[in-house]
């Protein structure tokens, strides 16, 4: 199944390119790169400076998908384990 903006959080993460568009902690704000791990509460993203660990709670992320769409998803909604996430079923938003 292909990743569209719409079902994106029924995928896989890792491999994507990210940016933190919105923070609770405003030195975070503007870290792009590569999700190359995803843990329950964290997305481990390598940088031009080395790898740093966001945590998911009370953040906003804009993710570019392969087709170069872009789609911004509320750090909430990602909240759990990868596995668990992938099965389940979201609220349209």
């Amino acid at each position: 199944m292909k990743i569209t903006p719409k079902n994106i959080l029924q995928h896989e993460l890792i491999g994507l390119g990210v940016e933190v568009k919105k923070s609770t902690n405003i030195y975070q704000v503007g870290i792009k790169g590569i999700v190359i791990n995803e843990t329950m509460k964290m997305l481990i993203i390598k940088t031009s400076k080395g790898r740093k660990r966001i945590p998911k709670e009370g953040r906003t992320f804009l993710f570019i998908l392969p087709s170069g769409e872009k789609v911004l998803v509320d750090g909430n909604a990602l909240l759990g384990r990868p596995e668990d996430r992938l099965k389940r079923t979201t609220r349209k938003w």
